[in-house]
This record gives C-alpha cells, structure tokens and sequence, in this order.
C-alpha cells in the first residue's frame, strides 16, 4: 500500500516531488521518483510485502525500458511469479511489485486481466514513450487524473494533483448536484470540474501527455446464468469461498488486525482468520457508544462485538465515542479529498490511528457484504414493491406527491423524529416513476423539489436540465442481460455506492494513519461466485444475506448472525442539532453562503429550522452542504489544501 503520482508532459521540474509531499503520510516507509525527458514518476511507500530495498519503487525494468509505481496488493502474486518464472523470469525480490512488472513485461497489458488483487498503478513504456493506468475491479484504491495545457496528472489522491498549478479548482455543477443527492459523487466525476477518477476496472493508455485509448478490462459479473444447487450446498461452498479469500488475504509480512463491529460481515471475516490460524488471538477494533444505547433507530454494535470476541478468543480493543470526536470532521475531510457527507469515516480514523499505535500496519474489513450479498434496507424494501406495485397509476402518484411533501417538510408534525415514518415517506416519495429509475431512487437522500429549491437562483438555473438519476441510469445500460431489479441494484452498490463512497473513504482514512485495509468480501473470485447466486437466497423473505448467514452458521452465535442491522455510523441527528449546532449555525450563515453563491441562504435556513423542530429529516442534507463548504475552504480557497480549524 503506497501513494503513486506521475506527471508526461512539459511541467515544472520538482512537481513530483511536491505531489510526494502531498500525500507522504499513505507511504511512512520511504519514498521514490523516476524523472526522464517528459515523464516523472513518483511513489510513497507503506511497505507490507518485502520490507527489503529490493522492492522499493518506483521499479525500473533491468534493461530500463518499463518503470512501474503501484499502490496495493496483488493476492495470486505467489502464482502468478511460479509461471513467469518457469517463462525464464528471475525475481531479485520476494514481494509482489516485480510480480506486476515482470507479467506487464511478458504478456502486456493483458496481464491486469490476471490479477487478484486491490490496485492502482502506472506502467511508463520510456520505448513506446507511452503510460498505461490501471485500476482493480471493484475500485479499492483510489486513482485520480487530470489533464492540463502541460499534459496528464495522476495520483492517488486529489490533492496531491492540486500540487500542479495549471489544475483549475472551478467546480463540477453537475458533479455537485450528484454530491447533494446521493452524499457521493459517481465515478468518473469529481466535484472539480478539472478532475476524474478512473473507474473500477478501467485502464488508460496516455500518449504525448494526451488519453489515447481507455477501455474496461473487468466489470461486475451480473446477468450470468445463477448457480444451480440448493440451499444447503451454495452455502456450504460460500463459506469455502469466503474462507479461501480471507487466506490470502492475509499474506503479509508485517502485523496484521481487523475491524470487529459486531455486525455479520466484520464477524465473518473475524472468524475465518480463527479458523485459519486458531492459536493467534487476532487484535480487533471496535467502536462503542458510552451508552451502549441505539443509534438512531440502530441497535448497538458493540454488546455483539463483545460477544464475538469472546467467542473467537480475539483481543478486542475498544474505541469510545464521545460528543467530542466531531472536533475530528475538519481532518476527515482533508483525507477524503471528496465532500463525503458521511461522519462514519471518523471512525474507520480513530481505529486506523489507533491500530498503528499498536503496531499493526494490516487491518481486515468486512466492508462490502451488503453490497454483494444483498444486506442493506433498500434491498429489503425493492423486493417488497410487488406487495403495492400492482395500484393504479393514478395511486402511485398520490402516494408519492404525499410522501415527497412530507419529505420536504410540507406535511405538519414532528413525523421526521419517528424511524418508521422517516422510513416510509423515502419509500414512497418515488412510487411513481419507472422502474430503473424507481431503482436509483433508493440510493436519493433528499426530493428533486427539496435539493433543487436550495440552489442559488443562477445554479438552479445551470442545472435546470440535469437529470439526477442520468449517472446510474448510464452504468445500467452496460448490463442489459440482467432482469433481476435486485441483482441490478447490487450492480449499482458495486459500481457506485461500495467504490465512490465505501471504499474510498475506507482507503483514505486508513492511509492517512499509514494502516492498509483489505476487504475480503470483495475478493474477486468471491464476488464472481455471488453474483450468481440466485436471487431468493439472497433476500430471503424478510432475511437480508441470508444465504451468507446460513453460510456462517457454523462459525458465529446465531444471535449475532440473525441480530437487526445496524450501520457503522455515529448519531449525527443528534450532532447536528447539538454538538455541530454551532457549527452549522457558523459554516451555513446567510454571509458565509451568500460569499459563495452556491445555495439560496433563506432555503437553507429553512430546512436547517424544519429539521430542528422535527418536520423533515434534513439531517444528511444538511450535513452535505456543511462538508461542501467546509471542503470548498480546504481545495478551493486556498493555493495549497489544508486543515481549517
């Protein structure tokens, strides 16, 4: 796990090594660059696999033709070097980077198709005076680009390509109605106009300093003929699967922990590093609320955490929560390099920061198992359509005008305060409209009416004609063999949810504390063999995930496999109308907006009262126009991004 930059042009001498310093803190071990006629590579090392000089990068090919710099791990690496090495290959080093390049070397480009792993990496042909970029499937490591009058950028986070100063800070509109509308922004936009990220699965071929070709080398593996067997033998080789990818997952050659919430997911990954190596008390990390109260509408994690810990013989260490740690949202933000509008990085943060202290430079997550397996809300509520799918047009749309009033605060009442009718009132707000876009709908946190009501007149006028559904409903038409809504859903928590939110705030964080997470349940093979399991085993009448529970009830308490779902968040309801209340009340002033000239300061103030006295769940909305301008202050403002207090 690294920190990768490079920039193939005519720039400034030194700009690699100031993109390094950018983003020194996701590589403690060391540091590199390669600087040739019109290219500069460069590389911060977090050394996992062989911790020798000898796989130290950015890595030169023996002849000095290819030079790669490569952030993450490749898995199948040990396989993977016994082929090139019956091909005549001779390896002067242990660890997987001279895996990569050697296989780039021998079969080309191809090669990415080969590998099981998690990665971002750029391969520079000095012969072909060509770049080639890659990242993996399902978009664990991040990996941003631009391209300027100079020529192309990349790296690893954002900022680091804010070290450049041809890379203009004007804002993506469009990019950041999405933000608003889904707390995320879906892959390859950015919030900066003058700025993409390669997608999950993609690669990039850069000739003089210009993209020459992109394609996509892997996508996720839906509407493939499902699995046949029953019940009991699909989980009896999902556990196999599950097993397997948790085994090599655990390749290392430094310390390595896990996250343990106590949900079903961290659980599982928790007890298969039991299984495999059952004389190790492994370290796990655990947030708890002083408390020990439900969230939200959530049940406690940290009672169940106890419990699994006790039953694996783990060492479980615990990580309060108090009021205080939001004093942590400026620094979140500064790591996520994107206005995620979420407080959960905070703690993936806390737990990062704290498992390096302890020594441990590995942690294992069970993040992903929702968005493969079918675990979240909206998955339940999808299927439960054909019970009101059946009512007259005319229905849907009186359920949905009601709803969306509701929603937007037009109905009287502290309703928003109660999780049921919360829940409700976002179920139906949508009942009218088609059925890929009902779909996408799910993953909406606010009305059309509501965000767009929030614009300052001259960007609600910009973005009068932008669908908001139009970045999903674009990744959906590149499955057109998949009928199945729920299969086609999980699609898009793979492709978006899981790799534009998920994943990259894990990676952040975690890099920000030097610590590199791996995620098993998206293991490639893993995901292949999910993605064909029949739907109705996957939600089960009322039973999210149920045929990955059935799968771990040989190996956790049943009362932790079949608990109510919970979420790894934190109370922001609560925060925003407390602790953050002052704030809000500051960042989202009717100076501080107007300075902007973003948002309409009456509208906002409007929603923040109507959230305070419990006629909307403005909550999340809310807390996205707070990270919005508390990040413009850190990228946008500023020569250089920093830290506001």
């Amino acid at each position: 796990m690294c920190g990768i930059s490079g920039c193939f042009g005519k720039f400034e001498p030194g700009l690699v090594d100031a993109m390094n310093a950018a983003q020194v803190y996701r590589g403690p071990d060391g540091k590199g660059s390669f600087v040739g006629p019109g290219i500069a590579l460069g590389h911060v090392r977090l050394a996992i696999l062989d911790l020798s000089e000898a796989a130290a990068q950015p890595m030169r090919s023996s002849d000095g033709r290819y030079v790669l710099t490569f952030n993450g791990e490749i898995y199948n690496f040990k396989e993977l070097r016994e082929d090139l090495e019956a091909r005549g290959h001779r390896f002067v080093s242990t660890g997987d980077t001279e895996v990569l390049l050697r296989g780039l070397m021998e079969f080309g480009y191809r090669f990415v198709e080969k590998l099981n792993g998690i990665f971002a990496f750029a391969l520079w042909d000095g012969l072909e005076r060509e770049l080639f970029l890659a990242r993996d499937g399902l978009g664990v490591k991040p990996l941003y680009y631009s391209t300027v009058p100079s020529g192309f950028l990349f790296a690893s986070e954002l900022k680091a390509l804010l070290a450049c100063r041809e890379v203009r800070r004007d804002l993506d509109k469009r990019a950041l109605h999405y933000h608003l509308a889904y707390l995320w922004c879906p892959a390859p936009d950015t919030v900066l106009e003058a700025v993409k990220k390669v997608e999950p699965g993609e690669a990039i071929i850069v000739r003089g300093g210009r993209i020459a070709r992109r394609w996509y080398f892997y996508d996720l593996p839906y509407g493939k003929p499902p699995l046949e067997g029953t019940e009991r033998s699909l989980s009896s080789e999902l556990s196999v699967k599950v097993e397997s990818a948790v085994r090599r997952q655990l390749v290392a050659d430094v310390r390595v922990g896990a996250f343990l919430s106590g949900g079903l997911d961290s659980s599982s990954i928790a007890a298969m590093m039991h299984k495999i190596n059952p004389d190790e008390a492994a370290r796990c990390y655990s947030i708890g609320f002083g408390d020990e109260r439900d969230v939200e509408g959530n049940p406690a994690d940290l009672p169940y955490a106890r419990k699994v810990a006790l039953h694996l013989g783990a060492d479980l260490q615990v990580l309060e929560v108090r009021p205080d740690m939001i004093r942590h949202l400026g620094r979140m933000l500064f790591h996520l390099d994107e206005p995620q509008a979420d407080p959960a990085p905070i703690n993936a943060l806390l737990i990062a920061e704290r498992a390096r202290a302890d020594g441990v430079k590995v942690l294992m997550s069970g993040a992903g198992g929702d968005d493969v397996f079918s675990g979240y809300r909206r998955h339940w509520a999808l299927q439960r359509e054909r019970l009101w799918s059946w009512l007259p047009r005319s229905c849907k749309r009186k359920l949905a005008t009601f709803a969306g009033r509701a929603m937007d605060g037009d109905v009287h009442g502290a309703w928003a305060t109660r999780t049921l009718a919360r829940r409700a009132a976002k179920l139906f707000a949508y009942a009218d409209l088609p059925d890929d876009e009902r779909l996408i709908s799910y993953f909406y946190w606010s009305t059309d009416g509501l965000r767009r009501s929030l614009y300052a007149p001259a960007l609600a006028a910009e973005l009068e004609n932008v669908e908001t559904a139009e970045p999903l409903l674009r990744s959906l038409s590149r499955i057109p063999g998949e009928p199945g809504r729920l299969n086609r859903m999980l699609y898009l928590e793979g492709k978006h949810f899981l790799a534009d939110h998920n994943l990259n705030y894990t990676d952040k964080v975690s890099m920000a504390a030097g610590v590199e997470v791996r995620v098993p349940l998206v293991d490639v093979d893993l995901v292949e063999y999910a993605a064909r399991i029949p739907m109705n085993l996957k939600q089960k009448g009322g039973i999210g995930k149920s045929i990955f529970k059935k799968a771990m009830e040989a190996y956790l308490p049943r009362e932790v496999i079949y608990r109510k779902k919970s979420g790894f968040g934190a109370p922001l309801r609560r925060w925003l109308r407390h602790e953050l209340r002052p704030i809000v009340d500051d960042v989202l002033s009717q100076p501080s907006l107007r300075k902007r000239g973003l948002f309409d300061p009456a509208a906002v103030s409007r929603l923040i009262e109507l959230d305070r006295c419990g006629r909307v769940d403005g909550a999340y909305t809310i807390f996205s126009l707070l990270c919005t301008e508390m990040w413009c202050r850190m990228f946008v403002d500023v020569p250089v991004p920093q830290l506001r207090s």
